[in-house]
């Protein structure tokens, strides 16, 4: 094994496959970035090769067409939305708007909140959940949250799969100070199963701003599309910080007829109804041991059993590769130190040949 660096995100397989020594051309099957497996929508890609003209102008700076099919979506007024260059501009957005203050971050969870809090000067703490279910109390967190001046929480989280429900986050809300920010990351919320709804708790608690994704469920992650869903006074200080323009022409332009898609909305749901149990029942029965996800990825590692028989995670990581499976690592979450690895769920038959190669691995 070489000294390659372990890549920050899941879809990056360069540096793994220098790190185990493999060619660059080794086949193998992505199961390490968390996407729907049934997109991009088929349409898209006609409808972008239309709209190419577009790239000779400047995109309409405040988005007003883009802001408004959101809100229509999500039933709140368009000076509640701020159309953002990805999630991750979002998160970068949140912590500018407390630059210099203090943060605090829920542990195990997407690098990137660490990352833009250091961006923008904030002292951050940590609050670590506990293997092996990383439940979140949201009691533990009363007096954390009273020294913050914003916390960053991810619903359903990355990577854990675990989803707070929204009468948890009410109830955080609730202890905290009116000045701070909650800043719920919900990248995943469109691929969860059975999660309720934070929007109606925009119009009571003005401290909670939401943070989404739109590249994930709709697969087009090379196309960098996000939002933000908070107050209106929310929003216009958070623009303050984005740079103009800062989301492409078409993009901007994707956004109403990507939500016009009903019907490869409930395709999606479908799929994960079907497929979300039935991986996660199947990584359990072949010795995992596995977090109860409610999203489209679960994080697992070798049960006892496969311990017992010399079996880390560290081992199984190089195994899958070898064996054609590109899994996320965890080296790169805070308390995780790799003892870990995330598997997304895909489509069935994707799924059966995970499920194959993983027996072959663990036997």
């Amino acid at each position: 094994m070489t000294t390659a660096p372990w890549p920050d995100h899941g879809g990056d397989a360069a540096a793994l496959l220098k790190r185990f020594r493999l060619p660059a051309d080794h086949s193998f099957e992505d199961v390490s970035a968390n996407l729907n497996p049934l997109g991009p929508p088929p349409w898209v890609a006609d409808w972008l090769v239309e709209c190419i003209s577009g790239l000779s102008r400047y995109p309409e700076p405040s988005y007003r067409a883009a802001r408004r099919a959101i809100a229509e979506h999500e039933g709140v007024a368009p000076e509640q939305v701020l159309l953002t260059n990805g999630g991750a501009d979002a998160i970068f957005l949140a912590a500018a708007l407390h630059a210099g203050q203090r943060g605090l971050i829920v542990t195990p969870t997407f690098g990137e909140y660490a990352r833009a809090c250091a961006a923008h000067r904030l002292v951050v703490t940590e609050h670590a959940l506990e293997a092996p279910r990383f439940g979140l109390q949201t009691a533990a967190l009363d007096e954390p949250v009273t020294q913050a001046d914003v916390i960053f929480l991810c619903r359903p989280n990355n990577p854990t799969g675990t989803l707070v429900n929204a009468v948890e986050i009410e109830r955080l809300l609730s202890c905290m100070p009116t000045t701070a920010t909650l800043a719920v990351d919900e990248a995943f919320i469109d691929l969860a199963l059975d999660a309720e709804p934070l929007t109606p708790l925009l119009a009571r608690y003005p401290q909670l701003i939401l943070l989404r994704s739109m590249t994930k469920f709709y697969t087009l992650p090379g196309l960098r599309l996000g939002y933000v869903l908070a107050s209106a006074e929310h929003v216009a200080a958070l623009a303050c910080h984005q740079p103009p323009w800062s989301v492409n022409h078409l993009a901007a332009e994707l956004v109403a007829p990507l939500l016009a898609d009903t019907a490869f909305a409930q395709r999606t749901r479908q799929w994960l109804a079907r497929e979300q149990p039935r991986l996660g029942q199947a990584l359990t029965h072949a010795g995992l041991d596995v977090v109860p996800s409610q999203s489209c990825f679960y994080l697992v590692r070798p049960g006892p059993a496969l311990c017992q028989r010399g079996l880390s995670s560290a081992l199984l990581l190089e195994r899958l590769l070898h064996h054609g499976m590109l899994a996320r690592h965890t080296y790169s979450f805070a308390a995780l130190d790799g003892d870990w690895l995330r598997l997304a769920v895909r489509d069935g038959s994707a799924n059966d040949r995970l499920l194959k190669v993983l027996h072959d691995c663990v036997r």
